[in-house]
């Protein structure tokens, strides 16, 4: 693990390669489409061929650890091949894990997938933020102490997502921008990036400006799921983040993992997705 910040790593990753993530997930269906067993033998042959394919092409890939975990303990150790091959290849690896508890147990989920010499350590983590911001502090800490990144649950695109999100305090402030003003504190005066991203779907339109969430304020990355398969373009892009673009890590599954099972056609797709994203966010 090189000593520099996450958000430094990853600013200069996509400037070199395109502010792309592919996501890795071995959902049944795709298995079945690429030919494989829906097991951990058919993971494993999954996520090394994405990985043979994209590694050192995109600025960053993204496991989702349900889609391993499935599979037990032998999934999991797919997932610490994946996270090995990135730091082998040089290709940060966001683990999308998605924890959030409190005290020990979010220390003890910190230790796990932020720890220097944990298996399961990739470059970044997902957290959620429901049980309070202050509640992984674990995890920001740990994050911050050994270089890692965190990506904060914030604009969601699951329908469910507003009943949180956009619920307000007394002080008529939204829960998702307090979470945005967490994150914009503790990267306060970073550069070029701070270290505590938030996740803001690709698809959620004029959410962040109902929420009243200042997206360029955060001043760290915003990762994007939702590009491609799931309908986000340009456009969306433009709508959702505005001026907050160069700050956005666009995320895209399906529409590359698709183009498979074949190494060069799934490089091929994560070259046009990525070239598309940086038209549109740079």
């Amino acid at each position: 693990m090189s000593v520099s910040t996450f958000g430094a790593r990853l600013a200069a990753a996509m400037d070199a390669h395109g502010p792309l993530c592919v996501g890795i997930d071995p959902h049944a269906s795709l298995l079945a489409d690429w030919g494989l067993p829906d097991d951990a033998t058919g993971v494993r042959e999954f996520a090394l061929r994405v990985m043979d394919a994209v590694a050192g092409h995109v600025a960053a890939v993204k496991p989702q650890a349900a889609f391993f975990e499935r599979h037990g303990s032998a999934g999991v150790a797919v997932l610490e091949e994946v996270v090995a091959a990135g730091r082998e290849t040089g290709t940060l690896v966001v683990v999308d894990a998605k924890r959030g508890d409190i005290g020990s147990t979010m220390g003890a989920y910190a230790d796990a997938f932020l720890r220097d010499g944990s298996p399961l350590a990739g470059d970044a983590l997902t957290v959620s933020p429901y049980l309070g911001f202050g509640s992984f502090d674990p995890a920001v800490d740990l994050a911050l102490a050994t270089g890692r990144g965190l990506f904060v649950l914030c604009l969601t695109s699951n329908k469910e997502g507003h009943e949180v999100q956009h619920a307000r305090t007394e002080d008529g402030v939204s829960v998702a921008a307090m979470v945005a003003a967490r994150a914009a504190a503790i990267n306060a005066d970073a550069t070029p990036l701070g270290s505590v991203g938030l996740v803001v779907g690709a698809t959620v339109g004029d959410a962040a400006a109902r929420a009243g969430v200042d997206l360029a304020h955060v001043n760290g990355p915003l990762l994007a799921p939702g590009v491609g398969a799931q309908g986000a373009g340009t456009a969306e892009l433009v709508q959702v983040f505005g001026a907050a673009r160069r700050q956005v890590l666009a995320s895209s599954s399906r529409g590359v993992l698709r183009a498979g099972p074949e190494v060069a056609a799934l490089r091929a797709a994560a070259s046009r997705a990525s070239a598309e994203a940086a038209a549109a966010l740079r």
